[in-house]
């Protein structure tokens, strides 16, 4: 029997979900990771953090003297397809989905995954391995069985495996030969109500209807659609439904590079990267995504109460998600160590602010929106502009959460400018021509002092902080955010000397200069990508689309990216799939896509 377990883990893994749980899966079919009840909680499949050669944290069907192995989604989907082929040409084909469909006239999207196994061709001889872990990885998850199921008892959740396979072929993992199709569910504690196979069926019938439907609403460029249409699957299985949550990345403590020590748990909320996801779907129409992450907004907005806001917040709205370390599992790729929580949650970024107002001023103007936005909406959201005005010129962690560098950051400072600059027009939208003048006024009094202290005069280009001479590749997106023109000659110097500084072959670095942990090893894909754009926002379209070409080249074979890139081998480093970087992939495909004109 050949073993299913990698030599070398690497994130070259397949989503699945339905956008209230999630797995990665391998090229085998080996679930490699995933979190319940929860994105960001114990994992039930942990071996993505268990070394090279985990004894449990994951579930496998092993086919005997394995040759081959081929993956690939259902077109439009996030069901995901193994083919397994043997030496002597045996195949079989797994089929992993989580059921996502209208039940009922509501969503149906249970904490479980589905798996089909079908034999293909010849005789082949399987075996299923199902290990769930228990207590971060710590030990395998206990189990209890019945006739027709098996129990799992994981740290916060108890899940029930019903097959057709019969059960002691799992629990006993013992190897026999698959000559029909087996059907199995891994969900909640609680009887399945129908015959397993029929109802397994239907279920992936329905689930692949749901998502071909809601691809099918989207605007999507002319050029690029595999890329756009993978990347916005998979930002909505980063979404977690039930508030309105959108996720960083499904992975805690895969490093930035080898042995960096920079392994940050991103399974929580962020406000700005979930800023820049509801952006980049816009620009595809993927309203429902918006509208329930808007409610998350305003549930945050009124918690405030026009106070300090966090960066981060858990997926239900939890302020408390301190950080600490688990020792319980090895690491990715036996890399320490493995953070459970953010200490983000305690940082000041002032630029929280202007990602709050930004989305949600669109529901003053979206007649899409079930929910239009209010005058209680406003004057709410008032106080998070109030707080963006006092805040503007005082220290941060900025962006890239320095944790032992504080300073007046100039992105931070022009997303509070954008919050005003925002409320003056929503204020003139509403009526209330009063507070547009005084917001007007604020934006005014920020420009100014950005302009002011931001500004390198010898070099005639902005720096990354208040008084300062270093880059930060975040200065690209003043253009973006209307704070200067893509002509202006400020704007077209600071591009210049990113370019020159922070630029390292086709990528580019967030910053370059020594921080908390050192110096930075690897590209920062994100920032590739807003590098991407201002080439052409700059004239370079030939250069931005030979970029954008080598970046779509570095995805994983599900069509993925990470957060971070290696000089060199272009191997993906940091947390998997990253919002910041799929979210690059609609922008600049959006960006540089020949319009649809040019065919019709």
């Amino acid at each position: 029997m050949t073993g299913p377990a990698p030599d070398r883990p690497s994130l070259d893994l397949a989503p699945i979900g339905n956008c209230a749980i999630a797995a990665l899966i391998d090229r085998t079919g080996r679930f490699v990771w995933a979190c319940a009840p929860r994105v960001d909680g114990d994992p039930v499949f942990s071996a993505l953090m268990d070394g090279h050669a985990p004894g449990h944290g994951f579930w496998t069907v092993e086919l005997e003297t394995l040759a081959s192995a081929s993956q690939a989604y259902v077109r439009n989907t996030p069901v995901l397809r193994t083919i397994l082929t043997a030496d002597d040409g045996s195949a079989i084909e797994i089929i992993d989905f989580a059921p996502r469909h209208t039940k009922h006239a509501r969503t149906y999207r249970p904490l479980a995954f589905a798996r089909i196994v079908r034999p293909l061709s010849g005789t082949p001889r399987i075996r299923i391995r199902l290990r769930p872990s228990a207590d971060w990885g710590a030990r395998r998850a206990e189990a209890t069985s019945g006739s027709n199921h098996i129990r799992y008892l994981c740290t916060d959740v108890t899940l029930r495996l019903t097959t057709d396979c019969p059960v002691s072929h799992v629990l006993d993992e013992r190897v026999f030969r698959l000559e029909s199709p087996l059907h199995f569910f891994l969900g909640p504690d609680e009887g399945y109500d129908q015959e397993v196979g029929p109802g397994i069926g239907a279920t992936l019938e329905r689930t692949i209807a749901y998502w071909r439907d809601w691809v099918r609403s989207l605007y999507i460029p002319l050029d690029y659609q595999e890329a756009v249409i993978r990347a916005a699957i998979t930002l909505k299985l980063c979404v977690f439904e039930e508030t309105g949550a959108i996720v960083a990345a499904m992975t805690t403590s895969v490093p930035e590079f080898p042995e960096s020590g920079r392994n940050w748990d991103y399974r929580y909320c962020w406000v700005r990267d979930a800023y820049y996801t509801v952006r980049a779907l816009n620009r595809l129409g993927a309203v429902d995504i918006l509208e329930n992450y808007l409610v998350y907004l305003r549930n945050l907005v009124d918690s405030s109460a026009g106070g300090h806001v966090q960066p981060v917040y858990g997926v239900g709205l939890e302020e408390d998600i301190d950080e600490r370390i688990v020792t319980s599992v090895a690491g990715y790729r036996g890399m320490k160590p493995v953070r459970v929580g953010n200490q983000a949650r305690e940082h000041l970024q002032h630029d929280v602010y202007g990602q709050i107002v930004l989305p949600l001023v669109q529901s003053f103007y979206d007649s899409r929106l079930l929910r239009a936005g209010t005058i209680d909406d406003f004057h709410a959201l008032e106080k998070v502009g109030d707080r963006a005005f006092a805040m503007h010129d005082q220290v941060d962690a900025g962006l890239w959460e320095f944790r032992t560098i504080a300073r007046v950051h100039t992105y931070s400072s022009v997303m509070c400018w954008a919050a005003c600059d925002r409320l003056a027009k929503a204020a003139d939208r509403l009526g209330l021509h009063d507070r547009a003048v005084v917001w007007t006024a604020r934006a005014a009094i920020i420009r100014t002092r950005i302009e002011k202290e931001a500004f390198v005069p010898e070099e005639g280009r902005f720096a990354a902080s208040f008084g300062g001479q270093e880059l930060d590749a975040s200065l690209l997106q003043m253009v973006d955010l209307g704070f200067l023109e893509p002509s202006d000659p400020r704007q077209i110097a600071t591009f210049h000397a990113i370019e020159r500084d922070l630029k390292k072959g086709p990528y580019l670095f967030r910053y370059v200069e020594p921080d908390d942990f050192g110096a930075p090893e690897t590209a920062f894909n994100f920032c590739t990508f807003w590098f991407i754009e201002a080439l052409h926002q700059n004239g370079r379209d030939q250069e931005a689309r030979q970029i954008f070409d080598q970046m779509l080249s570095r995805r994983t074979h599900a069509g993925l990216l990470s957060e971070d890139i290696a000089l060199g081998d272009d191997e993906l480093w940091g947390n998997y799939p990253q919002t910041y970087s799929l979210v690059g992939i609609i922008n600049c495909a959006v960006l540089l896509s020949r319009s649809w004109t040019d065919v019709r």
